[in-house]
């Protein structure tokens, strides 16, 4: 497999930036997450406020995990600057230039060049089903960066999805034509992962009525 696969995974890196604000909704009850706490969840429990309903189960208050949240970006940045500096090295071998910053992708997805086999050795490991860029990594990435920004609160979950599907829209834009079947398959990956945190929350909230 060339290179044009794990270069179409910069759809995952547009939707790092997607999802950041909250609604009022939401930011009245988000709170800034203890970065020094490891094992934080994004779930914490207070007493509700109406001292009416003394059997009323305490509310769930959702917390972004900003340390999280920080995590998967430094990790993508790191990722995605080694990756953009080994195709520039070989685009330089070719005796060619990039203008634009987004030109890299444009130029990847036109095929006009050859890749030396130091390039597609490292390209084929990235996007191996194992692999940081394979579909499992990248999908879990992107639900587990979403979760973190809204502390996992299930109100929020279609609008990750949202984020998502803009961001997935924004990378194709930037690739200028469908993006390679790797991103495809990773597109379905995620959309997969979130009916199941649908699924899950709907089921939380069947068993709080029971």
């Amino acid at each position: 497999m060339g290179v044009n696969g794990v270069t179409s995974t910069n759809s995952a890196a547009d939707l790092y930036g997607t999802y950041n604000t909250t609604s009022p909704k939401t930011a009245e009850k988000t709170e800034t997450a203890n970065t020094n706490d490891k094992n934080t969840t994004g779930v914490v429990y207070e007493p509700s406020k109406n001292t009416n309903s003394a059997s009323k189960k305490p509310e769930k208050v959702y917390r972004q995990n900003t340390a999280l949240v920080n995590k998967l970006k430094a990790d993508s940045d790191a990722r995605i600057a080694q990756m953009k500096s080994l195709v520039e090295q070989m685009i330089s071998k070719q005796g060619k230039t990039l203008g634009q910053a987004d030109s890299i992708w444009s130029f990847l997805a036109s095929g006009d060049f050859t890749v030396d086999p130091a390039t597609k050795a490292q390209a084929q490991k990235d996007i191996a089903e194992d692999g940081y860029w394979g579909v499992e990594q990248t999908s879990s990435r992107i639900v587990d960066f979403a979760t973190a920004l809204t502390g996992g609160d299930p109100d929020q979950i279609e609008k990750m999805r949202a984020a998502f599907e803009k961001g997935f829209k924004k990378a194709t834009g930037t690739w200028g034509k469908d993006l390679p079947d790797i991103s495809q398959q990773t597109y379905k990956a995620v959309m997969e992962k979130f009916d199941k945190l649908a699924e899950q929350a709907n089921k939380t909230v069947d068993s709080d009525f029971e």
